[in-house]
């Protein structure tokens, strides 16, 4: 009797558990088909910060800029000095960031910021940088090893980054071959403000090249450029509404969003035209990344 009751109750748990086992087997792809969907719709909601360097706006004053920001929806302001200046008053920027604290606009970071040989005058640019709450300063110093030994020490002293700005190919970091001769040896909160612009004007594929910095990438600049060649032959690089130039802007903003890269792409231009009344190509700018960076 006691075994026909052992082998009754074998038989039932065993029953219970394959009466279970599809329901467990449910709940499992329930929960599978929920992660795979929130992954999906994140993906899917993912789209770069859009912000704006000032250098756009040279030809305006700080209160014009605040103003063109607004009216543009911008939540991400990239200061020249023109604009709010770090070795100025501590006072007056103090002011300018009420401002813009109080109409919603982030004052994320500032440049590029002139450097120097001398530690402790670069030390006023993260006093400042600190005092403001940024992050990341954008720089272009020389290349000297004790000028970034002592920027290296202060960038672990403060834990804030530092972006190297790219300008044209013959600049001192003009191709992602000299910024690495930084990089490479540097705390990796040392990285690269890349300005898409010049980054093409000078050969190279955007999207590759935000892959190849291996997420040293702080920063960039959104802007385009084409080649041309002038009546004589000569090869002339010109800066040009985003998304109308040579640079590989699909590749780029799908590299974005496989890496859901947080930084802010900052619309610049280097052509006087668009700055003389920039409401347009900011404009343009904004739209292109909304179409493109599904």
């Amino acid at each position: 009797m006691t075994r026909m009751l052992t082998n009754l109750s074998v038989s039932a748990a065993s029953s219970a558990g394959n009466l279970f086992q599809p329901m467990k087997t449910k709940l499992f792809l329930a929960l599978a088909l929920t992660s795979l969907l929130l992954t999906s719709t994140q993906a899917a909601d993912y789209a770069p910060k859009v912000g704006l360097q000032s250098w756009t706006c040279r030809n305006m004053k700080f209160e014009e800029v605040v103003a063109f920001a607004e009216k543009h929806g911008i939540k991400h302001l990239q200061a020249i000095g023109n604009h709010i200046n770090p070795s100025g008053s501590l006072d007056e920027a103090k002011a300018k960031k009420a401002i813009l604290d109080a109409k919603g606009i982030s004052f994320y970071t500032f440049g590029v910021a002139g450097t120097s040989s001398d530690k402790e005058v670069n030390r006023k640019l993260f006093v400042f940088a600190k005092a403001m709450g940024i992050k990341v300063i954008i720089v272009e110093p020389k290349n000297e090893k004790a000028l970034w030994d002592g920027l290296e020490e202060l960038v672990k002293e403060y834990n804030i980054k530092l972006a190297i700005h790219n300008h044209g190919k013959d600049s001192v970091y003009g191709t992602p071959e000299k910024v690495w001769s930084v990089l490479k040896d540097r705390d990796a909160r040392i990285g690269v403000c890349m300005d898409v612009g010049h980054l093409t004007g000078a050969g190279f594929d955007a999207g590759k090249e935000f892959v190849a910095y291996k997420g040293r990438v702080h920063d960039i600049h959104l802007k385009d450029k084409k080649t041309e060649k002038t009546a004589d032959g000569k090869s002339v690089i010109l800066d040009v509404m985003v998304g109308t130039g040579e640079a590989n802007y699909k590749g780029l903003l799908a590299e974005l969003k496989k890496a859901k890269w947080d930084g802010v792409m900052a619309i610049e231009t280097d052509n006087g035209t668009y700055a003389k009344e920039p409401s347009e190509f900011v404009a343009s700018a904004i739209k292109f990344v909304k179409d493109n960076a599904k």
